[in-house]
């Protein structure tokens, strides 16, 4: 998979009838309305600088999350907001699990957006930490023309292409097992037009466990994924997240990634490349 060298914006153009919300990632605008390209480093920076002009509506789920519009005074994009910071040494997630060392943090967001791009990943939305209105916050590119996998099920829009849609699947599970993410929902899977999935909302990940949670969901992955993922430098991932993760959060996430890495190629030694490995269509 390739990672995000510039953002088109040309995208907006065909949407006229149909059940698929606009919210906003991949374009951005003038103060005249018109769609511009911004390399990731001028979307680094505006998300890192620009002012919040008008609060928009704070969103489903439980962290207080936010729609806000950004503006540096010559372009203006749509943002998500989210300052949840809450440790708890237990935490009832359910009848019948009790998560240990519980944290929800917008922090997060952060680290899952630099790992993966260091993954060759591009539908994990950029995230940055700054402060806004007094509080740390995750700053996150808010996704355009998208609907999340609930309201894909309410509306009964069919997959266009169920085989790749199957493949970013396959992604996801890779993803949450290697960050491992509790909090996985229909409402964080988003869905473009031509089926490619954006993971968002990781304020649940990147727990302390050791161990792999799903690992039966682990039966296939992209080829470029897994060479990423086996070759991942610890520095590069810590220098990438060093003021978001901890050392026990990083040491947790290398030993999962060792892990990952031996079921794949057990099952490559087992079954063969062709029925393991793929590239997204």
């Amino acid at each position: 998979m390739r990672s995000v060298r510039c953002v088109s914006l040309l995208v907006v153009l065909l949407l006229a009838a149909s059940p698929w919300t606009v919210s906003a990632q991949v374009a951005a605008t003038t103060t005249t309305s018109s769609p511009i390209s911004l390399t990731p480093a001028e979307m680094e920076k505006f998300l890192l600088d620009a002012k919040v002009v008008k609060n928009k509506k704070v969103l489903k789920g439980v962290t207080d999350a936010r729609q806000v519009s950004l503006s540096n005074g010559l372009v203006t994009h749509d943002a998500q907001i989210q300052t949840v910071d809450i440790a708890k040494p237990f935490f009832d997630v359910g009848p019948k699990h009790t998560e240990v060392n519980f944290r929800d943090c917008y922090c997060y967001n952060v680290a899952a957006y630099h790992l993966a791009m260091l993954l060759g990943l591009d539908n994990v939305p950029m995230s940055v930490k700054r402060v806004v209105e007094g509080k740390p916050a995750a700053v996150t590119w808010w996704l355009e023309d998208v609907m999340d996998e609930g309201d894909r099920k309410k509306a009964k829009v069919e997959y266009s292409n169920p085989v790749r849609a199957a493949e970013y699947y396959s992604v996801m599970y890779v993803f949450d097992e290697l960050i491992q993410n509790r909090d996985r929902n229909a409402g964080n899977i988003m869905w473009g037009r031509d089926n490619k999935m954006w993971m968002i909302d990781h304020t649940r990940a990147f727990r302390l466990g050791k161990d792999l949670l799903n690992p039966d969901n682990l039966s296939r992955i992209e080829r470029s994924l897994f060479e990423k993922l086996r070759a991942l430098d610890r520095q590069a991932f810590v220098d990438a997240v060093k003021n978001v993760l901890t050392k026990d959060e990083i040491e947790a996430l290398f030993i999962r990634r060792d892990k990952i890495v031996q079921r794949f190629d057990q099952r490559i030694a087992s079954l063969g490349e062709a029925r393991v490995l793929y590239t997204i269509r």
